[in-house]
């Protein structure tokens, strides 16, 4: 018996890909009905969320901050801010804050 070489296969439903798998391309593989299972080895854009018409389209999703990640950006910037204004410099800042 030969050694099975797998490939990464994406699970491609309506056009999107809905899941990515190894698999060898040959083994009995139960999908759901309407999923096609196209290779996409060595394509990066081969991911959860591409579109597929052909070729594999990914657009990673933007992540907007969190209101707390809002406030806590502006906190730290009116720190800097004034920080500044009493007359420190960028590495006595980053050396207080940590970076």
């Amino acid at each position: 018996m030969g050694v099975q070489v797998m490939k990464r296969y994406a699970h491609v439903e309506n056009g999107v890909v809905t899941n990515v798998s190894n698999w060898d391309g040959e083994a009995p593989l139960n999908t759901p009905a309407g999923v096609t299972m196209v290779l996409g080895e060595g394509d990066p854009n081969a991911e959860i969320g591409a579109t597929y018409d052909g070729a594999f389209h990914y657009t990673p999703p933007t992540i907007e901050p969190t209101a707390e990640e809002i406030e806590y950006r502006e906190a730290r910037l009116s720190a800097v801010s004034k920080l500044k204004a009493l007359g420190l410099n960028d590495a006595e800042i980053a050396s207080i804050s940590g970076g």
